[in-house]
């Protein structure tokens, strides 16, 4: 006679070996979920208002405007020095100016008045910087007597100011990179023009 034991032990082992099953799924998909939540309100302190994260990135991006609207400021000064020195330029560097004026407002800076015609010193004073230039800027730079000369650093410091703007990219959020980038660009632009002899 044959005898099996199996069917009597198997509803037993089953039901403990699925209880079993059933518990470590449970604890798996509670830790599972509980890592989610936890992670979830990380993010949310970070980026929640008055979050450490929000304020450092902010005031970073502040810095960051805040120099581009110096750099803008000093090459206003350097535009309105240059066209108190060399008054024939206007016609050339007053729409260049009135460019790098807009970029100052866009960074947030003062925008002062274009220097006019009729306010640019004789020959004889031709280092002095002009009124709007005094008040825009902290210092004016020297002006070289000859033209083609003063052009030429005029276009100096626009390659200066575009290659400080290129390098502040990497830092900057996607906003104030994207101006850096266009006004880069701009004072590149504005270089080539002040060094092309025919124009």
């Amino acid at each position: 006679m044959i005898t099996t034991d199996a069917p009597t032990e198997d509803p037993g082992k089953s039901h403990v070996h699925n209880v079993a099953l059933t518990r470590r799924r449970t604890l798996l998909a509670g830790s599972v979920l509980g890592g989610a939540a936890l992670l979830l309100t990380g993010c949310s302190e970070d980026s929640g208002p008055g979050g450490s994260r929000q304020e450092a990135d902010a005031a970073a991006e502040a810095r960051l405007r805040g120099q581009a609207a110096r750099d803008s400021a000093a090459l206003l000064a350097h535009y309105d020095a240059t066209l108190a020195a060399h008054p024939g330029l206007g016609e050339r560097l007053r729409p260049l100016r009135a460019e790098v004026a807009r970029h100052a407002a866009a960074f947030g800076g003062a925008s002062p008045a274009p220097s006019a015609p009729s306010t640019a010193p004789r020959a004889g004073a031709s280092a002095a910087p002009s009124a709007s230039a005094t008040a825009s800027a902290p210092a004016s730079p020297a002006v070289p007597p000859d033209e083609k000369q003063a052009r030429a650093d005029l276009a100096a410091a626009e390659r200066r100011t575009a290659d400080a703007r290129a390098a502040a990219l990497v830092s900057a959020p996607p906003e104030l990179a994207r101006l850096l980038a266009s006004v880069a660009a701009a004072g590149a632009a504005h270089a080539y023009l002040l060094t092309e002899d025919g124009a």
